[in-house]
């Protein structure tokens, strides 16, 4: 006897967990680094060595993927890393009064508590696209990726305007009532959504011989001797780099040059992820006025996405120059909306390829492909805000300074552009409608 394929309900759900995790890595990455750096005036290299380190301890996503496909359930690694996860977010803030007291104890303590936030975003993340891999009909894949990657652009939506509604007028104790409330409620709904949907597995559970199942070693040697699987982990890699490099500059950006304060700033983000998940419904609608999705017409929709943010990124220069009188709103809304093109279009392609050659090996593609992006996030982020140290540091200006980082990011987005193009992602067959 096997599991039956999950239906829509149970892919929603599992959205919830999706929509959880973005809504504490969003407390963690975005609304604390804008803290550190305006209201503290530490420097921006610190939160974005913590952000970076958080993406560093998810490197390991291999290993948890591997052993989530020799393993008979996934749900008790998703649970534990959502655990860890909530308790990693809530000790950074701990780790912030520190901080702010300007005590070492501040950053040994932030160091441990965003390597819970990595190990927690890891497990969990891993896990959870392991499990729709397994258990979504193939024909249901691409639309399951992106249902949960939208449902956790609306977590991170709903995060940063209901944050950044209560935390002003700003205080420590204020920001420390506000995270707590939003990780727990996250918690509980990540809890509500995993809880049953996975089932138990056939019982008994026949054993499975080592030769079956080859060791992690042999497993990622075979995936990366796979030429279509390399070249989109360096696809992933360079784009995700590209696209990382915002993340840690945005909101200082808009506080250092138009004067917004943590609140506005806070709820620019929530803009900025509100045009992301405009992108991704646009691809999803595009795809199905269009026709047929398919692998090759997901690669347009990435080039196009890459090339669009490339050009919004140039509106953001244009903004570092002209100061207040920019409409710096619409622009980011422009860049989010294509943000979200290039990223779901990416993400469908990535769950296409994910299952490609069976034998079970969706946890290890997954988490080859989730260290990649982990990767390219921590050295983009931190190059974009040591770029903006030492900037600021050599040539006196900020707007300046900020120019040269956003052409940079632009660049880069140009280069992922021609490397899609060069590189079409094999199998163009059209992917099967949902029954």
């Amino acid at each position: 006897m096997t599991l039956r394929p999950l239906g829509w309900s149970g892919i929603v759900r599992l959205g919830l967990v999706q929509s959880a995790i973005g809504a504490m890595v969003m407390l963690a990455t975005s609304l604390l680094n804008r803290v550190m750096v305006v209201e503290y005036a530490l420097p921006a290299a610190l939160p974005a060595g913590l952000v970076a380190w958080h993406y560093a301890v998810q490197v390991s996503r291999p290993v948890w993927g591997h052993g989530s496909d020799r393993g008979a359930r996934r749900t008790p690694w998703i649970v534990l890393g959502m655990a860890t996860l909530a308790t990693g977010v809530v000790g950074s803030i701990g780790a912030l009064a520190l901080l702010a007291a300007h005590s070492a104890w501040g950053v040994i303590g932030a160091v441990f508590a965003f390597s819970m936030i990595g190990a927690g975003v890891g497990a969990a993340g891993t896990s959870l696209l392991a499990l729709l891999a397994t258990r979504v009909a193939p024909q249901r894949r691409a639309a399951a990726a992106s249902i949960t990657w939208i449902m956790m652009i609306v977590g991170i939506v709903v995060t940063a305007g209901v944050a950044g509604a209560l935390i002003d007028p700003f205080s420590l104790p204020r920001l420390a009532r506000v995270v707590t409330g939003v990780v727990a409620t996250a918690f509980v709904v990540a809890m509500l959504g995993v809880w049953g949907v996975e089932g138990r597995p056939p019982a008994p559970v026949p054993a499975v011989d080592d030769a079956d199942r080859p060791g992690f070693g042999a497993a990622l040697r075979t995936m990366m001797a796979d030429d279509d699987a390399r070249r989109f982990t360096l696809f992933v890699f360079l784009s995700m780099f590209a696209y990382s490099m915002q993340e840690l500059i945005l909101e200082p950006f808009a506080g250092l040059l138009f004067g917004f304060t943590p609140g506005q700033s806070t709820q620019l983000g929530g803009v900025l992820h509100a045009g992301v998940l405009g992108g991704m419904i646009l691809v999803g609608v595009g795809g199905s006025v269009v026709g047929k999705r398919t692998v090759e017409s997901m690669q347009v929709w990435i080039v196009g996405g890459c090339a669009a943010s490339a050009l919004m990124l140039v509106g953001l220069i244009l903004a570092a120059r002209m100061g207040p009188g920019w409409p710096l709103t619409a622009n980011i809304a422009a860049l989010g909306l294509a943000n979200g093109v290039f990223a779901v279009s990416a993400i469908g392609a990535m769950m296409g390829l994910a299952g490609a050659d069976g034998g079970h090996r969706e946890g290890i593609r997954m988490g080859v492909w989730g260290a990649a992006q982990a990767i390219a996030f921590a050295l983009g982020g931190l190059m974009g805000a040591i770029g903006l140290d030492l900037g600021r540091a050599l040539i006196g200006s900020t707007s300046r300074t900020f120019m040269i980082v956003f052409a940079v990011q632009a660049l880069l987005f140009v280069v992922a552009a021609s490397l899609a193009l060069r590189r079409p992602v094999r199998g163009a067959q059209p992917m099967p409608s949902a029954a």
